[in-house]
């Protein structure tokens, strides 16, 4: 099995504004993650979340410890968040195995142990530290919370499906799901908001390959994009906007971890204040 990993430090600001496109991908975007036979994580120092993956292509990854963690296990000290966007696949945890079906998600608590990944499934990992331990839980689409928003009108018609949010999982602080946009729409999460207190990273996927979206960030007066190809992902500081435009519908997966897990604690930024 090869364990990928790579460290992220966190910057102001200030730092961002004078970033060239090269130095915005340095800092914020991650490609290559999935690899078959591999896992890939990225630790980054914003809130100490995790992202990465994992592809066993039908045979087993274990994923014990990251050296980047400072602890025995992985999970000795957080919760993870695990979502198929793949063929059906295996995740064994503490002795047991959970299916997971395509556009399903397996939330496994702090103290959970080794995780073992199996089967056809391309696995999207989120980490977050815990203070607590919390049930382990599959979660299949039909059981997570449905939020219809947008309109075609305003090309943003899509459906927001809550996954680790308080009404569906219990979590100690991560929260996850995923947004599908109707054919014909392509914009997410405009007007745009940011949320001090806690970060957010997005998963772009379900994209042809010949397709692109445009991922702004940066502070509303001082907005900059990212340019993003299929299943690549960004990561979104508590200071920075999150919104996007595609060439054409996409799905991306949002997960965030901070001080609550109240997904409506946003910043409402207006249109009139974007720059």
């Amino acid at each position: 099995m090869t364990l990928k990993t790579e460290n992220r430090y966190a910057i102001d600001p200030e730092t961002a504004k004078s970033l060239d496109t090269a130095g915005l991908r340095d800092h914020f975007h991650k490609d290559g993650l999935f690899k078959d036979g591999e896992i890939n994580l990225l630790y980054t120092h914003y809130d100490r979340f995790i992202l990465g993956s994992a592809v066993p292509a039908g045979k087993k990854l274990t994923l014990d410890k990251m050296d980047e963690t400072g602890t025995p296990g992985f999970l000795d000290r957080r919760e993870m968040g695990v979502l198929n966007i793949g063929d059906t696949g295996e995740v064994d945890v503490n002795g047991e195995t959970h299916t997971l079906e395509n556009g399903e998600l397996l939330y496994i608590g702090m103290g959970s142990g080794p995780v073992t990944f199996k089967g056809a499934g391309r696995f999207y990992i989120t980490s977050s530290p815990a203070h607590r331990s919390c049930p382990t839980k599959l979660i299949k689409a039909a059981d997570a919370r449905r939020v219809e928003m947008g309109s075609s009108e305003t090309s943003n018609e899509r459906v927001i499906i809550q996954f680790l949010h308080p009404e569906v999982c219990e979590t100690c602080q991560l929260l996850m799901g995923y947004t599908q946009f109707m054919p014909g729409s392509v914009w997410n999460t405009m007007p745009a908001h940011l949320h001090d207190r806690r970060m957010e990273a997005y998963l772009y996927f379900d994209m042809p390959e010949d397709s692109r979206v445009f991922h702004f960030m940066g502070k509303p007066e001082e907005t900059r994009h990212i340019v993003m190809a299929n299943e690549e992902a960004v990561v979104s500081p508590p200071w920075s906007i999150h919104c996007g435009a595609g060439t054409t519908a996409y799905t991306f997966c949002w997960a965030m971890a901070g001080d609550n897990v109240d997904f409506t604690d946003m910043d409402m930024v207006a249109m009139d204040a974007l720059r």
